[in-house]
């Protein structure tokens, strides 16, 4: 239960149309109209940006939805290590280790499958007879959007966060500036990047320590595979494209931090350039995570969505 009065949060599971489970956290506040929110690449529903967002839609009186797309999301089990760690340890520490909870598989890549991965919730809501009318998407997330509202032009609100434009950029950070070529000789690269989840879910160094060698220890997974399928599948998304077939009542929120070095804050003035309805809001200094911005991020989000209930004049948004 959270501290708002009157709501609560409920665990969703909803199929896909892979016939794969979706996991996801309904803050239910029993208004007729849902925010759905979109975790970004390699991230889950309860990323801080997720959590802020819903809990501060929740405060309004609004219900939201954050979930995890298919093959991504964590479920965290504590505990004990006692002595059985590669490093000298003689008191026993707590720390979590997480399995994924969306069923099916990750992917590099993957937007149009996480569109209609969108698309099922949507679904879902709907044949409860629930309206939602603002779609939410951080990184990736923001991209999923994007495409959503150029695909299915069912939804009048859509709030990109930090989403990239130029899909061709940005890959050779994480796989090496020679990754089209070694990609071609092998088929694959292997991503190690388990001490960015590490990292993700500790806050002291002792534990990022503790969690990395359990999580390498019980998987044997410390990143993940980039087949050139999956390669192919981000290269051939074009968001230029699809931006140019958001229909022109549908509202475009783009927000974007200064100081973000994953994505350049360039790629949210490439959205507004192309996209009609659109309204740009850059958070000085923020970085792509917005830390030590949440409070920025979301009273930018929540101004947004405030003035859609009050040009709608919904009693459900009170």
């Amino acid at each position: 239960m959270d501290s708002s009065q009157g709501s609560t949060q409920q665990k969703i599971v909803i199929l896909n149309s892979h016939n794969e489970n979706l996991v996801g956290l309904l803050h239910e506040t029993g208004s007729t109209e849902i925010v759905v929110l979109c975790h970004g690449f390699r991230s889950n529903k309860n990323f801080e940006i997720m959590k802020n967002v819903a809990v501060a839609i929740e405060r309004e009186g609004i219900s939201a939805f954050r979930f995890d797309f298919s093959g991504n999301g964590y479920v965290f089990l504590s505990c004990i290590i006692l002595n059985k760690l590669v490093f000298v340890l003689t008191l026993g520490l707590w720390c979590f280790h997480s399995f994924r909870e969306s069923e099916g598989s990750f992917y590099y890549g993957n937007y149009n499958y996480e569109a209609d991965d969108l698309h099922s919730v949507i679904q879902y809501f709907s044949n409860l007879n629930r309206v939602v009318t603002i779609i939410l998407g951080h990184s990736k997330g923001g991209d999923v959007v994007l495409l959503y509202a150029s695909k299915y032009h069912d939804i009048p609100n859509v709030i990109n966060l930090s989403g990239r434009y130029d899909l061709k950029k940005g890959i050779g950070e994480r796989l090496g500036e020679d990754f089209l070529e070694r990609i071609k000789q092998q088929g694959y690269i292997d991503v190690k990047d388990g001490i960015v989840i590490a990292l993700r879910f500790s806050c002291t160094v002792i534990r990022t320590l503790v969690l990395l060698s359990m999580y390498w220890f019980v998987t044997g997974d410390s990143g993940y595979r980039v087949t050139e399928e999956s390669l192919m599948d981000r290269l051939n998304t074009d968001m230029h494209e699809a931006c140019l077939k958001i229909d022109k009542e549908c509202r475009v929120l783009t927000v974007h931090g200064s100081g973000d070095e994953t994505v350049p804050v360039e790629d949210a003035k490439e959205f507004a350039k192309i996209i009609p309805n659109h309204e740009l809001q850059i958070v000085e200094g923020a970085d792509h995570c917005y830390t030590n911005y949440q409070s920025q991020l979301v009273l930018t989000v929540m101004e947004f969505i405030k003035s859609h209930c009050e040009e709608k004049n919904d009693k459900t948004c009170n």
